[in-house]
């Protein structure tokens, strides 16, 4: 089941390596610390997994490209391009789209930005995440508030599209102090922001803080504070949340890459740990790819990329698309939810929408003003 075109399809490509790690961090990551022969190995893997799944999925149109991580702004140029161009051959698009690669905006990878877009980038997304020196501090970064301020030039000369990742609900910030960091996002001239709420998980250095005692992070009034902030400034600048963290400044501003996955549509996951949605003979099978860098290039080479492959039944597949796409402006289509036997007229999607927190439209269902805050509620109920 799938909302998204499935002749179409999309793909995600993870570069694991960064300079520093983040103590907020549990992506699957590893330091960089020059290690060459071991990412040309990866790229390698990379287009030859490429190569495997074309075989299997038969003829697609690519969607979009999206390099994720980790950080691929530290991926070699010249690597980039060579992966775009595989796709481009395995999967004719049918016109433009939208090539999307992470950042950080240090002063070293910012002069790698031309060579970036030369390579194929139209889209950057930088992960800023504070405009503040002692905030950067604190989220262990390994750049300052000037430096990505002058990473954001370089940027825009490059690139014809910009995002940014903000971080909020950090210990110690104030509504006042939040608004001022969006505000100064809005000002550098980004079409989409992307903030998220600080989360601690258990396996990082800020979850052994947490729970040790030493990290406080705001209580969930301030923290629902700072969200109505992010909302009341985003909003009055003309940007919609057209999905629960990413806001654009008009529809063309949305990312088609992220549209794309939120809707359902077949994608491929390529690197270390990726996941990857696919339709295989009529089925839609969820893929996991080996974690660590050398089982996933030995695996590839083996045949046997995904440590997890796991074919959806109806239900499950209907419930990953009300998941995603209760998130979204969009929605998901009541035709979707009645497959899990939910009513407009009688249980829990009808005590949702009488309650004010889901809305129906025209044959679809989205959340509302009041229901996306609380929208991990409104999906349990819905779902359990």
């Amino acid at each position: 089941m799938t909302e998204a075109p499935s002749s179409s399809l999309a793909l995600y490509i993870h570069w694991p390596y960064c300079a520093r790690i983040c103590p907020y961090c549990d992506f699957n990551v590893v330091r960089d610390r020059g290690r060459v022969e071991e990412q040309a190995g990866l790229v390698r893997a990379i287009l030859e997994d490429m190569e495997a799944q074309s075989r299997l999925v038969g003829p697609r149109r690519l969607a979009s490209v999206f390099f994720g991580g980790g950080t691929p702004s530290l991926m070699p140029p010249e690597a980039v391009a060579t992966v775009i161009a595989r796709a481009r051959a395995l999967f004719p698009p049918g016109g433009d789209i939208e090539i999307t690669l992470e950042a950080n905006p240090t002063d070293a990878e910012a002069g790698r930005y031309a060579a970036l877009a030369e390579a194929g980038i139209n889209r950057l997304s930088m992960g800023v995440q504070s405009f503040d020196d002692a905030a950067l501090k604190f989220l262990g970064r390994d750049h300052s508030a000037a430096e990505a301020r002058r990473a954001v030039q370089t940027a825009a000369a490059a690139f014809p599209r910009l995002s940014i990742d903000l971080i909020y609900a950090r210990p110690g910030q104030s509504v006042a102090d939040w608004a001022a960091e969006l505000t100064t996002a809005l000002d550098l001239g980004f079409e989409h922001i992307s903030p998220y709420q600080l989360t601690i998980e258990p396996t990082t250095a800020f979850g052994r803080a947490f729970a040790r005692g030493t990290l406080n992070p705001p209580d969930e009034d301030l923290a629902a504070a700072l969200y109505e902030a992010t909302q009341t400034v985003l909003e009055g600048a003309g940007f919609e949340a057209y999905e629960v963290s990413n806001h654009a400044r008009d529809v063309a501003a949305r990312s088609s890459h992220n549209l794309h996955v939120w809707r359902g549509g077949d994608y491929l996951g390529l690197g270390p740990g990726a996941h990857g949605r696919l339709t295989l003979t009529g089925e839609r099978t969820a893929t996991v790819a080996h974690r660590r860098i050398p089982d996933y290039v030995a695996g590839v080479a083996a045949g046997t990329p995904w440590v997890e492959q796991e074919t959806l039944d109806p239900q499950g597949a209907a419930e990953e698309l009300v998941l995603l796409g209760l998130r979204t402006v969009e929605g998901v289509s009541l035709t979707t939810l009645q497959t899990l036997s939910l009513s407009d007229q009688t249980g829990p999607l009808a005590d949702l929408l009488a309650d004010g927190f889901l809305t129906l439209t025209q044959g679809r269902v989205a959340a509302t003003a009041s229901g996306r805050p609380v929208l991990d509620a409104v999906l349990r109920t819905l779902l359990t």
